[in-house]
């Protein structure tokens, strides 16, 4: 039997604590045994208050150290209040680094801060991945990835990517069979691949920059065409230097990167019409050199063009 502790905090995201505990009671069932016992822990063992319901728990942190896994589910965008708040969990966690510890999405932040992470491969949810950068750089961060495996540590990335490794986690200890058939009583696809397709392709138009907003609505509008740096500085009459300044303020991404991020974009879109081969849509959307497409489009979602027709036609009502 698998023994595993949920740690809590008055700022757990109460959906990523009950995913976890729902994919591992129903990992149970259709076993038709415990393979995984699951406590609920705080540092003092105390109740925890969870916006309007109080959380009953198994124990304190004593009770986690039995476990042969420790894992934290989310606790929301505000991550230094979370850090800030309990120094307790940071200091127990950097005494425990021979355990196998685990975070859901933002929960990454609580083991960067007690120092575990260091040197490992992570993920958390790719909104946070700058600021996560800036506060732990000691740690191999890869936000592309809905799931990271490296050593004793795990971590995943958005919301819904807790899930993914819960599912990982139930492979891990029990076998592939098992998890497979957990994700198909989720109706939850096995194994999704990497967290870079669910990250927005554009920024928002600038609104602020009004000159800069038609810009881009303007690339939006002629990105199949041969475009060049002067071409944009003429829609913004100003020269290209100013150009790139402008929009790496205002977008941190270079016109080029903007134009090529447009253009997977609309790529995106025609793959979902099974009627146009990776070839043509590589010319509707302005290259030339299907290879080259296929890289940029691979290195910009996460995945090949055929793979992105496959899971997206896969995903359509028969």
């Amino acid at each position: 039997m698998i023994k595993i502790a949920l740690v809590v905090c008055p700022q757990t995201v109460i959906s990523s604590l009950a995913m976890a505990q729902d994919c591992f009671n129903l990992a149970n069932q259709l076993s038709g045994q415990t393979l995984f016992q699951i406590y609920k822990v705080s540092v003092d063992g105390l109740n925890v208050h969870l916006k309007d319901m109080q959380l009953k728990m198994d124990g304190d942190l004593t009770l986690a150290e039995n476990a042969d896994l420790v894992l934290i589910p989310a606790i929301g965008a505000n991550v230094k209040a979370v850090i800030e708040s309990n120094p307790s969990l940071i200091t127990w966690l950097a005494k425990h680094a021979n355990k196998h510890l685990a975070s859901l999405c933002s929960a990454a932040f609580v083991l960067a801060a007690s120092g575990v992470l260091n040197g490992y491969k992570a993920t958390t949810h790719w909104h946070l991945a700058d600021h996560f950068r800036r506060y732990f750089p000691l740690v191999n961060l890869h936000p592309e990835q809905l799931v990271t495996h490296d050593g004793l540590r795990f971590c995943s990335g958005g919301a819904q990517a807790g899930l993914d490794l819960c599912l990982y986690l139930i492979q891990f200890y029990q076998g592939d069979w098992l998890a497979r058939q957990v994700a198909s009583m989720l109706v939850m696809d096995y194994g999704r691949g990497v967290q870079t397709r669910f990250v927005p392709r554009l920024p928002p138009v600038q609104q602020q920059d009004p000159a800069l907003a038609r810009l881009q609505r303007w690339l939006e509008q002629h990105y199949a065409q041969a475009l060049s740096l002067e071409d944009m500085a003429q829609q913004l009459h100003c020269s290209p230097r100013t150009v790139i300044r402008r929009f790496k303020e205002a977008t941190q991404l270079t016109p080029h990167d903007y134009l090529q991020r447009v253009r997977i974009s609309a790529a995106e879109s025609l793959l979902a019409e099974a009627h146009y081969t990776i070839d043509q849509i590589a010319t509707q959307v302005g290259y030339e050199d299907r290879t080259a497409f296929a890289k940029l489009f691979k290195q910009i979602t996460g995945e090949t063009p055929a793979a992105y027709r496959r899971r997206f036609l896969a995903q359509q009502p028969s």
